[in-house]
């Protein structure tokens, strides 16, 4: 009998339980372990946030899925892994002291540490502003956003500011569409006028998203992603300064510098700022108690994997091959990591050092739909494993199709949704030098409300696949 132990009940560990428990069956164990007992379908908080959506259509209890599966499920969160040893350490939850888990295989998809602290001030946590990050962030985010908004219906005007709250930072898309919620709520309440909406962002041109922006088809031309959004952005009445690093946050302003080392701030009465993803902290111990981090992880935290490491961006642009294709770490061949948690080669938008020193460089996004495929190609490329049978699934990024649909208002009759699509999600210049390295006749964005119900049909889709319910395999990632 094999043991997988999976670290993270996110998209990508809860896509890769379901897989290995239906490809494996009850001959094999797989046990998952998540700090949190539900799985939460992220997309939606940008509704719960507003106060559009009640938290509980957006979350799964684990346990219960686990259970009808055979599937073991371990509330609590991983401290040490012990890779020559073949076992991880848990703490718990609501037990104290440590427990001993063994694995055969183990897959880290804990998805990524928060890393309020890089900026001085920001976050929910002992700082100034808002998260949507957690469930938990999102409904404090909630409660502070519905203050405002009675604050604004005594009469004040106020100013909205969301965005990113570290030069590294990732995630834009969440960003943007929390501020669009936000202004498609306030419309609803008829408050809009009295709202300064700002958009502040580390991105190098608007609409770039960490992926190095899109040129594609809308509505029968070709445009770019930065036309796209800012097409938007002025109809909704929306300011947007990007090429910044916030660099501090207090109780009034936003401390920021820009790509030509100028500093300046933005006050705000509102803010709602992504942070730095790192790995999550755990150890790593060598069988004679010895550091083995370096085998394992970057000096960042997340997970070393089949990647080429050190290159530089112009280099790394022209190597597709760089990208990791079976998310393998290349010390531990039993060691798989998913999702946020996978160090990838480098940037996929162009990285920019400030005459100050600092790099203002949006990280790779791997969250949602391209977390919940790497899910499922780990999960089969453990099962050859275990069945004695070389790896056969492989994906690099430079491989993979996305889609996102970001959503502007929650309604199906009034809302609307950006719905971009793309390939490949890392550029390939190689194959497609004309089109900013995408494929032309696939990358494409549309607009409307069609894409708000293409939006919550996701939304039913995916909460229907993540229990596990009845063809759930049919829906794909």
């Amino acid at each position: 009998m094999a043991r997988v132990v999976i670290v993270g009940a996110g998209f990508a560990g809860h896509t890769a339980a379901l897989y290995l428990n239906a490809k494996l069956g009850k001959e094999h164990q797989v046990t998952v372990v998540n700090r949190y007992d539900y799985f939460g379908f992220v997309p939606s908080w940008v509704w719960v946030g507003v106060g559009r959506m009640h938290p509980k259509h957006t979350t799964i209890p684990l346990k219960s899925v686990y259970d009808k599966r055979g599937i073991g499920f371990v509330h609590g969160s991983v401290t040490e892994v012990h890779p020559d040893d073949n076992y991880v350490i848990i703490n718990r939850q609501g037990r104290g002291g440590m427990e001993r888990l063994d694995y055969d295989y183990l897959l880290i998809a804990t998805g990524p540490k928060l890393n309020f602290e890089a900026t001085p001030g920001l976050g929910p946590h002992g700082g100034y502003s808002t998260s949507i990050c957690t469930l938990d962030h999102t409904l404090e985010a909630r409660e502070s956003y519905l203050e405002h908004v009675r604050r604004m219906q005594k009469g004040e005007r106020l100013r909205f500011v969301i965005g990113t709250g570290h030069p590294g930072a990732t995630c834009q898309g969440a960003a943007l569409e929390y501020i669009a919620n936000i202004h498609k709520d306030l419309v609803k309440r008829k408050l809009r006028e009295r709202a300064d909406l700002v958009y502040l962002s580390n991105e190098p041109e608007l609409g770039d998203f960490g992926v190095g922006g899109l040129y594609g088809r809308f509505r029968g031309r070709m445009i770019t992603s930065e036309e796209f959004i800012s097409a938007v952005y002025q109809h909704y009445g929306i300011t947007s300064f990007v090429q910044r690093g916030v660099h501090k946050v207090d109780a009034k302003k936003i401390y920021w510098e820009d790509y030509a080392g100028k500093y300046g701030e933005t006050s705000y009465d509102f803010a709602m700022l992504i942070p730095q993803f790192t790995g999550q902290p755990m150890k790593y111990i060598g069988r004679n108690g010895e550091d083995v981090s370096d085998k394992v992880v970057m000096p960042n935290g997340l997970i070393k994997v089949d990647a080429i490491y050190g290159l530089d961006y112009e280099t790394l642009c022209k190597r597709p091959e760089a990208w990791p294709a079976t998310y393998q770490n290349p010390h531990y061949a039993n060691i798989f990591a998913a999702g946020i948690s996978f160090a990838p080669p480098g940037p996929i938008s162009k990285p920019h050092i400030t005459p100050n020193g600092t790099s203002i460089s949006a990280a790779p996004p791997r969250t949602g739909m391209i977390a919940g495929v790497i899910g499922r190609l780990t999960a089969f490329n453990i099962v050859d494993l275990i069945n004695g049978r070389p790896m056969q699934h492989r994906e690099r990024m430079t491989e993979m199709f996305a889609a996102c649909v970001a959503s502007m208002g929650d309604s199906l009759w009034d809302g609307e949704a950006a719905a971009i699509f793309m390939y490949p999600v890392v550029p390939d210049y190689n194959h497609y030098p004309n089109s900013k390295g995408r494929d032309p006749s696939v990358t494409h964005m549309e607009m409307g409300t069609s894409g708000a119900w293409m939006k919550r049909m996701v939304h039913e889709t995916f909460m229907h696949k993540f229990r596990g319910r009845p063809g759930w395999q049919i829906i794909p990632e």
